[in-house]
C-alpha cells in the first residue's frame, strides 16, 4: 500500500516526454506528505498502452496519462481530493509539452477493497 499505476500512451514513451523517474519520486513524496503513507510502501507501476481511442479514432496527436492510487480505507474525501490535485500538478511538470500533441491527463485516488492482501519475498 499504496498501489499506484500510471497508464500512458506510447506517444509519450521517449525520454523527452515523460520523466517517469522524477514523477515517481515526486509522487511518492506527495503520497507520504498528503496521505500519510510510509515511504518504503510506495511503489509505482508504469504501463504503456499501444493505442487509445476516443469517440473518434485517436491518432498520434493525442497522448493520455491516467494515474490511479489505491489506498487502504480511512482517508477523508478532502485528503483524496488534495492528493488527486497534487498528482495533476506533478503531471504538468513531469510531462513535457510537445508541439502538435494534446495531453489528456487524469488521476483518481480510491480505497482498496477490504479483500486487498499482499505478500513480499
Amino acid at each position: 500500500m499504496p498501489q499506484i499505476t500510471v497508464d500512458y500512451t506510447a506517444v509519450l514513451d521517449d525520454s523527452d516526454s515523460l520523466d517517469a523517474d522524477g514523477f515517481a519520486r515526486a509522487l511518492h513524496e506527495a503520497v507520504v506528505e498528503i496521505a500519510a503513507a510510509r515511504p518504503e510502501a510506495c511503489k509505482t507501476l508504469f504501463r504503456e498502452a499501444y493505442a487509445a481511442y476516443g469517440y473518434e479514432e485517436m491518432d498520434q496527436s493525442h497522448a493520455i496519462v491516467h494515474v490511479t492510487i489505491g489506498l487502504l480505507a480511512g482517508r477523508s474525501e478532502e485528503t483524496k481530493a488534495a492528493l488527486t490535485e497534487a498528482v495533476l500538478e506533478l503531471l504538468r511538470t513531469h510531462v513535457a509539452p510537445r508541439d502538435g500533441i494534446t495531453l489528456h491527463a487524469s488521476a483518481e485516488v480510491r480505497d482498496l477493497d477490504p479483500s486487498y492482501r499482499k505478500f513480499e519475498r
